[in-house]
């Protein structure tokens, strides 16, 4: 089970009282567009609205309300100076008693988002492939790190960085949802090669990346020719993963340039359909 998905039941059975906070307008520059929201006890809050002033100004509004058992219907906030922030902008906030079905509701749009979450997999367990893989599990991707070595993966298991075993990592690609992402960075170059050819025959992936240099991209390139007849493939290639503005060959760095080039692609290619913009209101 995602860990942001268990997260979420865990607060709501903690902290059955409390109060959801939801960004309901956002005109002019502000920190969250209106498909931010938070839950706010008495000691304790999850998610957020964007922080600063807005955020900690909602937070008093909430607790004050749960105090004071009275309701706090609405919000309008100016950014501006009088509340120390220079967003410039205005954000309306609505603030609703959690109910049990609204924990409810709240739950299921969490499952719903979490389920919709674009597919990144990171195929190699090996330094960089670990450090990808822990620095994309922050973001709101599904990310799965498959090797054919167990004892590989079995130090990122223990990091709650979810993991496939197998013999085939190319079926993997076969198998994986459009809009997928595909990172290859194997302890083998011809299982690189094999996947990341795998890979760039669909038409509906994200990004392919393969790690790699100059010399490992033109074998790369004569491999494509030799075997698949269509060096064109190589277009939609990146290698070397993360750029070569920084040139720096440590894991994590190389993993962490990696992670916002993947961002970029995949947010970019879903636009439209994974924009996870939901209202949550208990009368929806």
């Amino acid at each position: 089970m995602p860990a942001a998905r268990e997260d979420l039941r865990d607060f709501l059975r903690g902290e059955p009282d409390c109060i959801l906070v939801e960004v309901t307008g956002a005109v002019g520059s502000t920190p969250r567009d209106t498909d931010a929201w938070m839950l706010v006890s008495r000691s304790r809050s999850f998610s957020t609205i964007g922080g600063g002033q807005l955020e900690y100004m909602a937070i008093d509004q909430a607790r004050r309300a749960l105090r004071q058992s009275q309701s706090v219907a609405t919000m309008s906030i100016p950014l501006g100076p009088e509340i120390g922030q220079c967003c410039g902008g205005r954000v309306g906030l609505s603030f609703t008693a959690v109910t049990s079905e609204l924990a409810d509701e709240l739950i299921a749009r969490a499952d719903d988002e979490i389920a919709q979450r674009p597919h990144v997999y990171v195929f190699g367990a090996g330094h960089v492939g670990d450090a990808l893989a822990l620095a994309l599990s922050l973001a709101p991707l599904r990310t799965i790190l498959v090797d054919t070595r167990e004892d590989e993966l079995s130090a990122s298991r223990a990091s709650g960085i979810e993991t496939c075993l197998t013999a085939m990592p190319e079926a993997i690609v076969r198998n994986a949802p459009a809009g997928s992402a595909f990172v290859i960075l194997t302890h083998d170059h011809a299982l690189d090669f094999l996947i990341t050819t795998e890979a760039l025959r669909r038409d509906d992936a994200a990004y392919v990346g393969m790690i790699g240099s100059k010399t490992k991209r033109a074998t790369f390139r004569n491999w494509l020719s030799r075997e698949e007849g269509r060096p064109e493939l190589l277009d939609r290639l990146v290698c070397p993963i993360g750029g070569t503005a920084i040139k720096d060959k440590r894991p994590a760095v190389i993993a962490t340039l990696a992670a916002a080039e993947i961002m970029v692609a995949v947010l970019s290619f879903g636009a439209g359909a994974v924009s996870g913009k939901h209202k949550l209101k208990a009368d929806e």
